[in-house]
């Protein structure tokens, strides 16, 4: 396989990020009304992180889609990465990924075949350690190679996790670190040792599978997983959806290490800067943080960890036993009374 570094054949001015959930509302809310069919129980009128219909009384089928560009340069890694970026989504809404389908886009006549296979093989791996079926897929010829999945799960009607339900006095837990985004646009400048290459790879490649059997066993009211619009983003959208106001402990926050010094150097994606401008107004930061702790807070996120608004009396519980499957797991915050949709970062 001829030897390339991925993450340098992304357009000049692409990142491979999230639209901006500002932007993507305004499109969203452009749409004219569709009919409502009573069995869609999770659709376009929240940001949840996918989409749910139930089929019977017993059973509703969760479904996904996500893709990007490539975000590490290892092609097997790069698989590996998206398939469980990909299947997040289901274990966000506290589902069992079924099936999957590949969406692929690859210069096939200027690149060497041997790399879409090891992106292929990589993603065929993650989502065996799913225990999910890869059932096919869809794949074009294009300058720029990209890579993601559409899953399907399962899920008991009565059992949907939203981020919606987080109430008055629950604990927040955060199960992988954030920095994410700086890590990776450090990774594409060369600027990241190769132990740290492979810390940053293995945080976005685990499975967010162990942290979901865990929750299912807890009083968590709400959950979501932190990726494109950052810690602060879907903090923001949790609280606004639930209609309550969140405290966050920025010092409780775990963060990939050396993140604050790459912030520093400015290494920060275009996206996390993005997302720091959109949260600005729900977002009250104690007078002694700066603008990188506000940054880093903010950072654009592939692959990262469940959110989770657990009951106060069993957050203590569920913490210890996350670490305990081995989870960089923290208790970051609380959900308080205050203003609808608002974050008070102490």
């Amino acid at each position: 396989m001829t030897p390339v570094k991925l993450t340098t054949l992304t357009k000049k001015g692409g990142c491979g990020c999230k639209i901006g959930p500002g932007e993507l509302r305004d499109v969203l809310h452009s749409l004219p009304e569709t009919k409502k069919d009573p069995n869609l129980l999770v659709g376009l009128d929240t940001g949840d992180d996918a989409g749910v219909y139930k089929l019977t009384d017993d059973l509703a089928i969760v479904q996904t889609l996500d893709f990007f560009t490539p975000i590490v340069d290892d092609p097997y890694d790069f698989g590996q990465v998206a398939a469980a970026n990909a299947l997040s989504d289901v274990y966000a809404m506290g589902g069992t990924p079924v099936t999957a389908l590949n969406i692929v886009a690859f210069p096939i006549f200027d690149l060497d075949k041997a790399i879409l296979s090891e992106i292929l093989r990589g993603a065929s791996d993650k989502v065996q350690e799913a225990g999910c079926n890869l059932v096919g897929g869809h794949s074009i010829d294009d300058q720029e190679p990209k890579f993601g999945l559409s899953v399907t799960g399962t899920i008991h009607p009565d059992q949907i996790q939203t981020n919606a339900g987080a109430r008055i006095g629950d604990q927040l837990i955060l199960t992988k670190p954030i920095g994410v985004g700086i890590s990776t646009t450090a990774l594409k400048r060369g600027l990241l040792s190769d132990e740290e290459v492979s810390r940053v790879t293995a945080v976005m490649a685990m499975l967010n599978k162990g942290a979901a059997e865990v929750m299912k066993n807890y009083p968590v009211h709400a959950c979501t997983d932190v990726t494109g619009f950052g810690l602060l983003g879907h903090l923001g959208e949790m609280a606004a959806e639930s209609r309550q106001a969140i405290t966050l402990m920025k010092d409780q926050v775990p963060v990939l290490p050396r993140v604050r010094e790459l912030a520093e150097q400015g290494v920060v994606p275009g996206g996390s800067k993005s997302n720091l401008r959109h949260v600005k107004e729900a977002v009250h930061f104690d007078d002694r943080l700066d603008e990188i702790d506000q940054l880093i807070l903010a950072d654009a996120v592939t692959s990262g960890g469940l959110l989770m608004a657990v009951e106060a009396a069993q957050a203590e519980a569920l913490l210890a036993e996350l670490k305990a499957k081995g989870l960089d797991a923290s208790l970051i915050g609380s959900v308080t009374d205050g203003p609808a949709g608002q974050l008070f970062v102490k």
